[in-house]
């Protein structure tokens, strides 16, 4: 007598656990870059450094890691089932998707760090 499923039975493959865990490690760095971004413009507005030639060159680049932030916003979007594009199917493409999520996210830290840096020397002057 063959072996009946469940109904309801779901078969979940290894590839989509691994892409799930990746994409909660994902959307935690996201929230951390986010949180310093956030903290780093209000910063630069509060202080009035915003007003300034290097705060207004700090400004554009914080908002161009926010121009990041939101294809990484998208690219998660995408690889959750949510975004308008659907997400690859084949693992090369899947693996380009998060280079280029890392490349994002790095450029962001990069650019908001460098942001910190440029506030801390724009307040002791």
């Amino acid at each position: 007598m063959p072996r009946r499923r469940a109904p309801d039975a779901q078969v979940v493959t290894l590839q989509e656990l691994r892409v799930a865990r990746r994409m909660k490690t994902y959307r935690d760095r996201l929230e951390r870059v986010l949180k310093s971004n956030r903290r780093a413009f209000t910063k630069i507005y509060a202080t009035g450094l915003l007003f300034t030639r290097q705060g207004t060159r700090a400004g554009r680049d914080l908002l161009l890691a926010h121009e990041h932030l939101l294809r990484v916003v998208a690219l998660l979007d995408r690889m959750s089932h949510q975004g308008d594009v659907p997400p690859p199917r084949k693992p090369g493409e899947v693996e380009a998707v998060f280079e280029e999520l890392d490349t994002l996210l790095e450029r962001t830290s990069e650019l908001t760090e460098h942001t910190v840096v440029m506030l801390e020397q724009l307040k002791r002057e």
